[in-house]
């Protein structure tokens, strides 16, 4: 039986999607307990993922691990399973596709691929990250889609492209291009903090949070005097993500010094 705080954790999130994942995730853990199977969420961010093994975490019978294909995956499908399961007796159900092109002359970039997957009548949340680069992408999808991508994405923007199963093995990483700002700042107010890592006027960042643009640790904040704190990571729509990766301290001025690194 799932304890009743669990089955209410849920009251203190406002969002209607949070509440409607939260309430699914433990329609799932009874299922588990009751059928003594191990049950499979879609892809979900860091943010998200962080929600579900709050609510498995305190019942008793259970465990979480999530996978989204290599160790730095953003998105990632969390299998909740009996704990007395075996790791190796756990399925994902990942699969993994590399799609090329001639994209010399017609550069993509994640969004076009993305939208082209979604094109094909796809949900957001059978589909994990894309990993893109000059050649093509790699993507981690659910395996029940995989082979109506394969079939049914032959152009991303302008450019026709193929699509072939590969193993996790065969992932191609890149090393992800960081920019370091050394920066200084007033407080660790998130317009203050957001102002420094994109390179533009707090009063401009102020606008961006009020209008639904910046998520803090991949969840929407529209409070530009939140706090952040070292580590987390700010996205803005439109132009990428920046983590505060160190909290140096005060200055003599009673400013704070602060290595950010933008994803570039």
């Amino acid at each position: 039986m799932i304890p009743l705080e669990n089955k209410q954790i849920w009251t203190k999130y406002t969002g209607a999607a949070e509440k409607k994942l939260l309430t699914r995730v433990v329609d799932q853990a009874e299922k588990v307990l009751k059928n003594h199977q191990p049950v499979l969420t879609d892809f979900y961010d860091p943010y998200h993922c962080e929600l579900i093994f709050t609510v498995i975490k305190g019942i008793v019978g259970l465990k979480t691990v999530a996978d989204g294909g290599y160790a730095e995956a953003e998105r990632c499908r969390v299998l909740i399973f009996p704990e007395y399961m075996l790791p190796e007796q756990l399925d994902f159900k990942l699969t993994f596709l590399v799609v090329t092109g001639k994209f010399k002359m017609s550069p993509v970039n994640h969004r076009d691929y993305l939208g082209s997957l979604i094109g094909l009548g796809l949900k957001r949340a059978k589909l994990g990250d894309v990993i893109v680069s000059d050649q093509g992408a790699q993507i981690v999808v659910d395996t029940g889609v995989a082979q109506y991508i394969v079939a049914h994405l032959t152009k991303v923007g302008r450019v026709g492209v193929a699509v072939q199963e590969i193993t996790r093995e065969q992932l191609a990483l890149p090393s992800p291009k960081i920019k370091i700002i050394n920066t200084v700042v007033a407080s660790m107010r998130l317009d203050a903090v957001s102002a420094a890592g994109y390179g533009t006027s707090r009063s401009k960042l102020v606008r961006e949070i009020n209008a639904g643009r910046l998520n803090l640790n991949w969840c929407l904040c529209n409070n530009p005097s939140a706090l952040v704190q070292e580590g987390d990571m700010l996205s803005l729509r439109g132009r990428g993500r920046v983590k505060v990766a160190e909290i140096k301290g005060n200055t003599k001025k009673g400013r704070v010094s602060l290595v950010l690194h933008k994803y570039i």
